[in-house]
């Protein structure tokens, strides 16, 4: 019997209603809480599902980051008209820019850093290809 799994990205943070209610905006999420107030969740549009820990001696990531570091961002994906609204949308919920370097012209990705520091992208979706069925090599 294969047992049912889903997965969740838990973001930490010294402040987790601040940092849920700027990804519901962004993401039109809703905010689902629990017994524990330290951790949120948030359960939205096209399958996001996402959740907020507090940590009490959390330090924010640095950018850019050491060669050496290996670390995970959240890709946002958007349709390739919709990105400067995008943008404009996660800047007015407090997103700030951290790779500035090429502002002129369409870009295919832009990055960000949350309210809490965590970095974030805006990118453009890539097209929907047609699912392939998987084949099995037994």
């Amino acid at each position: 019997m294969t047992v049912k799994k889903t997965s969740v990205l838990v973001l930490d943070c010294a402040e987790p209603m601040e940092l849920a209610e700027f990804y519901a905006g962004l993401l039109q999420a809703e905010i689902h809480t629990g017994s524990d107030a330290d951790f949120l969740e948030l359960i939205g549009q096209d399958g996001v599902h996402l959740a907020i820990r507090r940590d009490y001696g959390y330090a924010p990531p640095s950018w850019p980051r050491p060669e050496d570091s290996q670390q995970a961002h959240l890709r946002i994906l958007v349709d390739r008209g919709d990105m400067d609204e995008a943008e404009r949308e996660a800047i007015s919920l407090g997103a700030r820019p951290v790779d500035t370097k090429d502002n002129s012209g369409p870009r295919d990705v832009r990055i960000y850093s949350d309210p809490a520091g965590h970095s974030f992208s805006l990118a453009v979706s890539p097209q929907r290809r047609a699912a392939r069925p998987r084949t099995s090599s037994l």
